[in-house]
């Protein structure tokens, strides 16, 4: 076993207060922003941050197992994840009021399962940075999108 584990933070700025920023970093909020992400829930979920909550995504030709274990709408979630064969951890959700909008920090605390594992966390974590600005940039294209075709969904969304 490899022993690879790894803590990412990181923080980005999302241009809307916390109580409306908050629905993007759910599991079907972040359909609004990610090319691809198609949860998919096992059980009946009406609202995907409830705590015991659980979806399964797919990429790379792998399914990830996700569960809300804690949260608290418009300030916090946290996500336990496990991709067989390759990671388990936590992921956390923070947000903070800053002005107006948010100020968004988000952690990674993965463990590797195997070799295979190993190497893709050593990539994830060397590609940290870069990969929350794409989030920072995702979103705000996509909120710019929907401000242009007037569909701006409320928080409720």
């Amino acid at each position: 076993m490899s022993g690879v584990r790894h803590r990412l933070t990181g923080r980005i700025t999302v241009p809307l207060p916390p109580a409306e920023a908050f629905p993007l970093f759910t599991a079907r909020g972040e359909r609004r922003w990610v090319p691809g992400w198609e949860p998919s829930f096992p059980a009946l979920a009406t609202d995907d941050a409830r705590p015991e909550t659980v979806f399964q995504t797919r990429a790379d030709d792998r399914t990830t197992t996700w569960i809300v274990v804690e949260g608290a709408p418009g300030r916090h979630i946290r996500y336990a994840r496990v991709t067989p064969g390759t990671s388990a951890g936590t992921v956390s959700v923070v947000l903070d009021e800053a002005d107006g909008h948010s100020e968004v920090t988000i952690t990674y605390e993965l463990t590797a399962l195997s070799d295979e594992g190993a190497a893709h966390l050593h990539a994830f974590a060397d590609e940290y940075p870069a990969f929350l600005t794409s989030w920072q940039d995702a979103i705000a294209k996509a909120l710019q999108a929907e401000t242009l075709q007037g569909d701006a969904p409320g928080p409720a969304a």
